[in-house]
C-alpha cells in the first residue's frame, strides 16, 4: 500500500502526514469519530494523521487557528503527481469553491402559470449560451450550469454544427433576462473549448449522451468570480440517485407554453418530481426511446415542465442544504403534455468524462455530497 502519496480523492490513506498544509500540527482525532470511521485504522485511530473520513478533496486533518477548530487539507502528493506547492494561494481557492458550491443567495419568484419569474441569485449557476451569426447578431441558444469557475456543463444538441464554431459561442452568467443586460452583475466569457460527448447519438430522435461541455476563455487569467448572482452549482457523486417522487428544479428561458413564437425574456423555474425509471419506460410514456442514460421528471398535474428554450440548462435537487445537478434538460414531447414528462441526461453516468475533459477530480468525485 502506498503511504507517501494518496489514490483518488485519498480515501484510503493510511500514511503518517500530520501536518496540514499551512504547516499547523494536526490535532488528535475525537472519541466518536475513531468509533465512526478509525477503528481499523493504525492505534484504532488514536492519532493525529491525515485522513479523507469525509469524501472531500484529499486528505485533510483538523488544526487550531485563530482561536477555532478548523480542518485544513494536509500537504501530501497524489500518486503519480507533483506535491502541491508550499504557497497556499491556490488552496484557499479550491476550499471556497468547494464549500460555497450550490448555495444560493436569495430565494424570491413571482408566480405565474406553468412556473415561476425568478431571479438569478436563485440559480447563480444558471448560464445563457448565444450563438453569433454572421450578421454579428447574439442569438440565444441554450441554458447551461457552472461547474466550475471555467466549466460549463449543457446539453450536445446544443452544437449541430459541432465544436468547430466554438469562436462563435459566448456564455453569460448572472442573466435574469434575455432583453435586458447588466455590466454590473453579469460576466461573460468567449468559448475556449467545446467538447461534445463522443456517443452522443439522435438516431433514434432521443439524443442519447446528450451533454457536452464548454471550456471558457479566461480573462486576466480568471474565468468566473463568484459573487451574489454567480456560483458553481455540486455535482453529484458517480452512480448517485434519488428515490422517485424527490422534488426538483429546473430553470430556463423557457417558452411559457408550447406554439408561442416567442421565449420567456425572463428566467424563469418549476419545480418537478422524478419519475421512476420504470414509469418512463412504460408503453403509456416513452418506452424504449429512454436509455440508461436518461431519466424522467413532470409533475403530477403535468402542470409544469421544461419547454423550448431550457435545453442543457439545470435540473438541481437540494441535498442537506445544497443544490446538486442531476439532470441537464435535453427533450421531451411538447411542453407540459400528459404522460409525456420532460427526459434528463443522467449526469451521474457522466463524472468519469467530465474529469477527463476538465482535469476536476474532487468535483466530479461529488466531494461535498453528503455520505451516511
Amino acid at each position: 500500500m502506498c503511504i507517501n502519496c494518496y489514490e483518488g480523492v485519498g480515501q484510503f490513506y493510511k500514511g503518517t502526514v500530520s501536518q496540514s498544509h499551512s504547516g499547523l500540527r494536526c490535532k488528535q482525532w475525537d472519541l466518536d469519530t475513531r468509533r465512526r470511521f478509525l477503528s481499523s485504522d493504525i492505534h484504532a485511530g488514536r492519532h493525529n494523521y491525515c485522513r479523507n473520513l469525509y469524501y472531500r478533496q484529499r486528505p485533510l486533518c483538523y488544526v487550531w487557528k485563530n482561536y477555532q477548530l478548523l480542518w485544513e487539507y494536509c500537504d501530501i502528493p497524489r500518486c503519480g503527481f507533483e506535491s502541491y506547492p508550499a504557497a497556499p494561494s491556490p488552496v484557499p481557492t479550491e476550499s471556497a469553491a468547494e464549500l460555497s458550491c450550490g448555495h444560493r443567495t436569495r430565494r424570491k419568484q413571482m408566480k405565474i402559470v406553468g412556473g415561476a419569474v425568478t431571479t438569478v441569485q436563485s440559480h447563480p449557476w444558471n448560464a445563457a449560451i448565444f450563438w453569433q451569426s454572421k450578421s454579428k447578431q447574439k442569438v440565444f441558444r441554450c441554458g447551461g450550469s457552472l461547474i466550475s469557475t471555467c466549466w460549463v456543463l449543457t446539453a450536445a444538441h446544443c452544437f449541430p454544427e459541432g465544436s468547430d464554431g466554438k469562436r462563435c459561442f459566448s456564455v453569460t452568467l448572472g442573466k435574469s433576462a434575455l432583453s435586458e443586460s447588466d455590466p454590473s452583475v453579469e460576466q461573460m466569457f468567449r468559448v475556449e473549448e467545446i467538447y461534445i460527448h463522443e456517443g452522443f447519438d439522435n438516431s433514434e430522435g432521443n439524443f442519447n449522451n446528450d451533454i457536452a461541455l464548454l471550456k471558457l476563455k479566461a480573462t486576466t487569467g480568471k474565468c468566473a468570480k463568484e459573487t451574489e448572482w454567480v456560483r458553481t452549482v455540486c455535482l453529484p457523486p458517480p452512480q448517485q440517485s434519488l428515490q422517485p417522487g424527490t422534488t426538483c428544479e429546473i430553470a430556463g428561458y423557457r417558452k411559457e407554453k408550447q406554439g408561442l413564437w416567442y421565449r420567456s425574456q425572463y428566467l424563469r423555474e418549476a419545480q418537478v418530481n422524478l419519475l421512476a425509471d420504470n414509469v418512463c419506460r412504460h408503453k403509456d410514456y416513452y418506452e424504449n426511446m429512454i436509455t440508461d442514460n436518461m431519466f424522467c421528471a413532470g409533475r403530477p398535474d403535468w402542470s409544469q415542465d421544461a419547454c423550448e428554450g431550457d435545453s442543457g440548462g439545470p435540473l438541481v435537487c437540494e441535498v442537506s442544504d445544497r443544490l446538486f445537478l442531476f439532470g441537464v434538460i435535453s427533450w421531451g414531447d411538447g411542453c407540459a403534455k400528459e404522460f409525456r414528462p420532460g427526459v434528463y441526461t443522467r449526469v451521474t453516468n457522466y463524472n468519469k468524462w467530465i474529469e477527463e475533459k476538465t482535469g476536476l477530480f474532487s468535483i466530479t468525485a461529488g466531494a461535498v455530497f453528503p455520505h451516511k
